[in-house]
């Protein structure tokens, strides 16, 4: 009569995971961590590239001449006066607007004010007709070009191009060491793109940056969100009924 009048006790449970569940856990864990840590890293260093770029295109425009050679000058607002080489020109391929195909425009433009040469972005054109290659329209005489300093273009992998004497020349990606050589003239290690308002600019919807500092923080969510999921799993999974207790009950019923 005892037993059936007593109340079952509840079921206790105890933390006991296997070591295949330790070390599945302990492996992942941490990459989980890293990864989200990484993407905080990223967002901080875009938040600081967006904040160099806004700062410098607050900056007035300034000659050529009144730049320190030594100096950062990415984003740098400049005042160029001088001439566009008709001649050298390359068309960097693979670049679409509105889902138009298309290419980017980079020529050389002398300015003489600091008789140096530089290559200058002045834009998109469209190439409906890949089968020939599409002709770029160049102002002749001298004339200002408002423009900003691009920072070091990071490299990728491409196709090369297949090398033609005629221009101008379609490429696949900018190293402006190869383009000095093939034109024979000595190109600044750098390069600018035209500014709206510029003389000569052709289509100037610059793409934004390829990911902002929001979106490095909403994938660093995601990861720590994954890390915290697996520890919940963990812990679950590594309960295990505890039985011993209901047994002594048993006994002594």
């Amino acid at each position: 009569m005892t037993s059936e009048l007593t109340e079952p006790m509840p079921r206790l449970h105890r933390f006991a995971p296997g070591w295949p569940l330790w070390v599945f856990t302990l492996a992942l864990l941490p990459v989980l961590l890293g990864l989200g840590v990484w993407q905080l890293d990223r967002a901080e260093q875009k938040r600081q590239l967006q904040a160099q770029i806004d700062r410098h295109q607050q900056m007035p425009a300034v000659p050529l001449t009144a730049v320190d050679p030594g100096a950062d000058l990415a984003w740098q607002p400049l005042l160029l006066t001088g001439r566009l080489d008709t001649r050298h020109i390359w068309l960097l391929d693979n670049r679409t607007r509105d889902g138009q195909a298309g290419v980017e425009v980079l020529q050389v433009f002398h300015d003489s004010a600091s008789d140096q040469q530089l290559l200058i972005n002045r834009g998109w054109l469209p190439w409906p007709d890949r089968r020939r290659l599409p002709a770029v329209p160049t102002p002749q005489g001298n004339m200002q070009l408002q423009v900003e300093v691009l920072p070091e273009a990071t490299g990728g992998f491409t196709l090369a191009s297949p090398e033609s004497s005629s221009w101008p020349k379609l490429v696949a990606t900018i190293d402006l060491p190869a383009f000095a050589e093939q034109a024979g003239i000595a190109l600044q290690p750098w390069m600018a793109r035209l500014t709206p308002g510029s003389q000569g600019a052709l289509r100037l919807d610059w793409p934004p940056l390829p990911m902002s500092a929001s979106k490095h923080t909403g994938y660093a969510v995601q990861w720590f969100a994954l890390a915290a999921a697996l520890l919940i799993l963990f812990i679950w999974a590594g309960l295990r009924p505890d039985t011993g207790g209901n047994n002594e009950h048993d006994e002594h019923d």
